[in-house]
């Protein structure tokens, strides 16, 4: 299927969903590896490793252009390589996401809601966030909660951060899209972001985005 959106959150920033249907061959004809990708991908055993990573490139060249190149600093976390734009990445079993901006830090996750997240909710709830008591609606809640903590984690580029001590979401109203917002708390940090989430299917998709000199 390839890109099932392509959206500009404003003329700074841009948005983009895959969705994997392709096989390798076809993705390799689409992402235009360089050596250094070339190199990475040929250490990727598994089909599927394989194919996020292809599918990663491929959406890129789709936002950005062919030439748009990812690299990765020592925590793995990518930037483009000539410097651009500031860039976040995502993917769970058939779906990657992009956002990249110009002027804008960004963060985004995706998940595919496959498991029993309740079972591990303590790992990442704190007891100032409020989870549903809706059997329906718990679990994709529950989800929000993960990808907005992860989507910020990823925003403010910060080791040390705790997902349960140090970020939390602020009670919502769970619908199948909306607007939420969220603090992270440290000694070097003290700031509050505005995320918006939605479904797909059975993802649950969370992205936000701060201009750089406030964060």
């Amino acid at each position: 299927m390839g890109c099932i959106t392509k959206h500009y959150l404003n003329e700074y920033t841009v948005l983009g969903v895959w969705k994997i249907e392709e096989d390798i061959k076809t993705l390799l004809s689409l992402a235009e590896l360089d050596p250094e990708d070339r190199k990475k991908y040929k250490v990727f055993a598994s089909t599927s490793r394989k194919l996020e990573f292809l599918s990663v490139r491929a959406l890129l060249a789709e936002l950005l252009g062919k030439e748009a190149r990812i690299v990765y600093n020592k925590n793995n976390k990518p930037f483009l390589k000539d410097g651009s734009r500031f860039i976040s990445i995502s993917h769970s079993h058939k779906l990657t996401a992009i956002i990249a901006s110009t002027n804008e830090r960004v963060g985004i996750d995706l998940e595919y809601m496959s498991s029993n997240i309740g079972a591990i909710s303590f790992k990442f709830i704190n007891r100032k966030e409020k989870i549903t008591r809706d059997p329906e609606k718990r679990k994709y809640h529950l989800y929000i909660h993960w990808c907005a903590k992860e989507a910020l984690y990823k925003i403010c580029d910060k080791e040390g951060i705790s997902i349960r001590r140090n970020i939390t979401i602020h009670p919502f109203e769970v619908n199948d899209s909306g607007e939420i917002t969220g603090e992270v708390k440290t000694a070097r940090i003290n700031d509050t972001f505005i995320l918006h989430y939605s479904r797909y299917n059975n993802y649950a998709i969370v992205w936000t985005k701060k201009n750089y000199e406030r964060i």
